[in-house]
């Protein structure tokens, strides 16, 4: 079976600004360690690589598709340029209060992916920065590798995912394709939010 690897975009690949919206090239700054730990997940593992973003409002008059795709477009092929290539990009447009289905943590743009006996859900990530891409994870029954910028994320997560196993890290710089690669689960379903260093048996080392 196939394992996949559901990652965000926004805050995960690339930073996020303050408006939390990428529609000008000025605001574009890819996350520190991604080419290099990134690449080598796809070049060395076999996941497969599904991109799942909200984009708020996207296509509406607060945030206009001409200022998203032209920066959208050029990050996936900076992302190519690197080995870097995702299998399938989904992209849901609507806003917290619409609860629509298709939103993370919903599961609506995922069902190929749901009850299909050709993936390995239960041996495969979802990677993000926000407490609702652990909540997709437990949804869709994965394991999550949140990369969270502060304590409050570590907090929404223990509160709402204590049956989730989570391994959280600082930047893409932190080791993270070893637990990926040897399936490693968490004691106690949690990693101390500080950067955790993985030595080559696969076992935690100091922080």
């Amino acid at each position: 079976m196939k394992r996949l690897l559901f990652i965000d975009r926004d805050g995960t690949l690339i930073k996020e600004p303050a408006d939390e919206q990428i529609d000008s090239f000025e605001k574009l700054e890819f996350v520190e360690g991604v080419f290099r730990n990134l690449g080598f997940i796809r070049k060395n593992l076999d996941f497969e690589f599904v991109m799942v973003s909200n984009q708020d409002g996207l296509g509406t008059d607060s945030f206009p598709e001409d200022t998203f795709w032209p920066v959208h477009n050029f990050t996936l092929q900076t992302l190519k340029g690197e080995g870097i290539e995702f299998d399938n990009i989904l992209i849901d447009r609507h806003f917290p209060e619409d609860n629509h289905p298709c939103r993370k943590p919903g599961t609506g743009m995922l069902t190929e992916y749901i009850d299909n006996p050709e993936y390995d859900l239960a041996n495969s990530y979802v990677i993000g920065d926000r407490e609702t891409d652990a909540q997709l994870a437990e949804n869709l029954g994965c394991k999550a590798q949140m990369k969270l910028k502060h304590l409050i994320g570590m907090i929404l997560c223990l509160a709402a995912l204590a049956s989730v196993t989570i391994c959280m890290f600082t930047d893409w710089n932190d080791g993270l394709f070893l637990p990926l690669a040897l399936g490693l689960s968490v004691a106690g379903n949690l990693c101390n939010v500080l950067p955790v260093k993985w030595g080559k048996n696969g076992k935690e080392q100091g922080r």
